[in-house]
């Protein structure tokens, strides 16, 4: 973060800056273990389950990669996060900063989704509002035939 603090993220679509350094897709540096993580020009990145990021110039044999750095991949307590109004993920005031865990893992090639079918949504609201209106429908019927049935009885 510009402050110095640490902010995590759970998206994983990076990209690398003009000057060579790693980040996130909103513009924010990536440290890594030993500080930012700049990667060489013309350079393609493959990142690994561990988090180890490693670069390959173009036409240099696989057994030639350059580790870049390493992603610190943490796994705090979901009560120490607070999610900031940027979609990033800071510890509570007070909490400590965790760890890195090696027992996380990255998926290499994969962005996660949202959980939510956007169609399927808004045609079950629509179903609901229509299901609502059949329902309002049916109370204003039953009113007014109620109301007709008095009229009739009290011989008005």
């Amino acid at each position: 973060m510009p402050d110095g603090g640490e902010a995590y993220t759970r998206v994983g679509n990076l990209q690398v800056g003009a000057d060579g350094q790693l980040l996130t897709m909103d513009s924010r540096p990536l440290v890594g273990d030993a500080g930012l993580l700049v990667v060489p020009p013309g350079s393609s990145l493959v990142v690994a389950g561990d988090g180890v990021i490693t670069a390959l110039g173009a036409g240099d044999p696989a057994v030639g990669a350059a580790e870049v750095g390493r992603l610190k991949l943490v796994n705090p307590a979901a009560g120490d996060l607070v999610r900031g109004d940027d979609g990033l993920f800071r510890m509570q005031a007070g909490a400590v900063a965790p760890p890195a865990d090696p027992a996380v893992r990255l998926l290499a090639g994969t962005l996660e989704g949202s959980n939510v079918n956007p169609v399927e949504v808004m045609v079950a609201m629509i179903a609901n509002a229509r299901r609502f209106e059949m329902q309002m429908k049916t109370l204003q019927t039953a009113e007014s035939n109620d109301q007709q049935a008095n009229k009739l009885l009290s011989g008005n």
